[in-house]
């Protein structure tokens, strides 16, 4: 059998075999680098770019606060440069080890430090705050990889405590809260710059990296107030040594411009220091009373009813009326505050205010019913509260958590109504705050005007922007300039009629005019009903010359005093407020 011959393989036929596998195989690698740089490019990119780009926000710079002293302004919250340590967990080596070097520096538990360096989830924890530039520079001579600081505006009170409630603070996550901060906080704030920017392996920015981008931040505005800082501080010093004889729970005071709005100071008891907030343990000390107290004010409201009444014709100035003592009305006696009935005979309206008569001021209701308490009077009472003396409105000052107060729908509700609208004639049953209540004695002392009360003068922005703050009108036509005119004669009686009475200390000689009322609320208990032991002293009054410059409102709550909380704390403390002014801050005399 003949051996079959083996065949043979053609080289170039291999070669070409070879040549095509190849081609094969480049082909793959090419098609899988395309699918990869290019229909794929924007995920890896993307996918390593996370584990290499960061974003960092840049705080801007917050708007200072300044208030007036003499013919310029002074600064009253300012920022001081302090330093934020931070870490990257996913970049930090040795924890243990690098906590070992930062906790003589930023204190601390060691092994607290060294958990947040071993955070998982996250590319940013905040180790220490409130760093001097010292320990910033200690901290960064390590270079450890991770590890950074972050220049930040602390806030710092170069007057110390003063209107700490007006002001308000900046808390940990920078944003403002309670005061002009809360208010004003989109202005202050200004708006953080942003840098994303790729970073090396241990997390430094790569300057020439094209994916980096930057947007520079807007700085804050700053504020110039009303207050001045001077008056600020007396009116603090007067209410907080009175205190210390009434032992009240807080006293809230303000002194106001009668003809624009201004706000010239605004103060509480207790207070609290702003720059250490955190230390407080209420935040009830936060509250500015003045703007967010609102109680049943009291007899201070007659000085509206009487207003109301007067400039609808209802009743004039010099009317008089047999007063029986008290009224029954829905089956429940008014008294006044003797509650003896020594009051009963003749009365004028300027008597009624000086002896505060709740019959008196029911009477005037009566009038603007034709007689008697009505759905007429209701009406009519209702219309002047809230469309004249806008309570129950806020007034927009620019304050955090400002209250409204509140005033009772003059419908009939089968629920004594009548008895409900002839208490809120003498400040019961209605609720309102200091700052209302000033504007609206405002606009009944300045020839009819409701102007909004305000404590920002001017903003300016970073770019040097400044917008000034002018007087805003509410209301015109609250009352007559001849109502106007009237009551500042009826307030200034009162004040003739107590320094007859013996009160020395609002005697200014016949150089000054002062008008003035005093209000005794009660107390309205949770449960119902009224506190029969306590009650809240409060006041209107006025300094000025040929007419009203300050007006100064008070409230006191439950000053531990005997008889008229009104007259007891409330005037005494107007008193010594008046005397401030005369000496301190150029109270124009009367020209004749």
């Amino acid at each position: 059998m003949n051996p079959q011959p083996v065949p043979t393989v053609d080289p170039v036929q291999r070669v070409r075999v070879w040549y095509a596998l190849l081609i094969v195989l480049f082909g793959i690698f090419a098609l899988r680098l395309f699918y990869l740089q290019v229909i794929r490019h924007d995920y890896y990119k993307k996918a390593a770019l996370s584990d290499q780009l960061k974003q960092y926000s840049i705080p801007a710079e917050r708007g200072t606060i300044s208030a007036q002293l003499g013919d310029s302004t002074v600064p009253i919250v300012l920022n001081q440069k302090l330093y934020t340590l931070y870490a990257d967990p996913t970049v930090v080596k040795k924890p243990a080890t690098v906590a070992a070097k930062l906790q003589p520096i930023i204190g601390g538990n060691v092994d607290d430090i060294k958990d947040q360096l071993s955070t998982k989830g996250t590319r940013y924890v905040v180790l220490q705050k409130k760093l001097t530039a010292a320990q910033s520079k200690r901290i960064l001579s390590f270079k450890f990889p991770g590890v950074g600081t972050l220049e930040q505006d602390y806030r710092t009170y170069p007057q110390g405590n003063l209107a700490s409630q007006l002001l308000g603070f900046v808390n940990a996550n920078d944003k403002g809260e309670y005061g002009v901060e809360q208010a004003l906080n989109h202005e202050l704030a200004g708006t953080a710059g942003q840098l994303k920017a790729v970073t090396d392996i241990n997390g430094v920015p790569l300057a020439a990296s094209s994916d980096n981008v930057s947007t520079a931040p807007v700085n804050g505005s700053n504020v110039d107030l009303t207050i001045n800082i001077g008056m600020q501080a007396q009116l603090e010093r007067i209410i907080n040594d009175e205190n210390k004889t009434l032992k009240a729970k807080s006293i809230n005071a303000l002194i106001m411009d009668p003809y624009t709005g201004a706000i010239k100071a605004m103060a509480n008891t207790p207070s609290y220091d702003p720059a250490n907030y955190s230390q407080v343990s209420s935040a009830d000390v936060f509250t500015n009373g003045t703007t967010s107290n609102a109680i049943e004010p009291g007899s201070i409201v007659k000085l509206l009813t009487t207003a109301a009444a007067i400039n609808q014709g209802a009743i004039g100035p010099d009317s008089t009326f047999y007063d029986p003592g008290s009224w029954t009305i829905d089956g429940a006696t008014i008294r006044d505050a003797s509650a003896d009935g020594d009051t009963s005979g003749t009365q004028s309206i300027g008597s009624t205010l000086n002896l505060s008569l709740n019959t008196g001021a029911t009477w005037m209701l009566m009038q603007m019913g034709g007689g008697q308490i009505n759905a007429k009077a209701r009406n009519a009472w209702y219309d002047y509260m809230t469309k004249h003396f806008r309570l129950g409105l806020q007034t927009g000052i620019e304050q955090g958590y400002e209250a409204a107060g509140y005033v009772p729908s003059p419908q009939d509700n089968g629920a004594g109504i009548n008895l409900t609208y002839a208490n809120t004639s003498f400040g019961q049953g209605i609720t309102a705050t200091p700052v209302q209540m000033a504007a609206a004695i405002a606009s009944i002392l300045n020839g009819g005007t409701y102007y909004q009360p305000y404590l920002v003068q001017k903003v300016t922005t970073a770019d040097g922007q400044t917008t000034v703050h002018q007087p805003k009108v509410l209301e015109r036509n609250v009352v007559s300039p001849q109502t106007s005119q009237d009551m500042v004669n009826l307030m200034e009686y009162v004040i003739q009629q107590h320094i007859k009475e013996g009160f020395g200390y609002l005697n200014f000689g016949g150089k000054y005019n002062l008008g003035g009322k005093t209000g005794t609320a009660q107390i309205a208990l949770p449960s119902g009903g009224y506190d029969p032991t306590h009650f809240n002293g409060t006041y209107a009054g006025w300094i000025g010359g040929d007419k009203p410059q300050y007006l100064v409102m008070i409230y006191t709550d439950k000053p531990q005093v005997l008889g008229n909380a009104g007259t007891s704390a409330g005037q005494l403390i107007f008193g010594n407020i008046a005397h401030m002014l005369v000496n301190d801050f150029e109270v124009t005399p009367k020209s004749h």
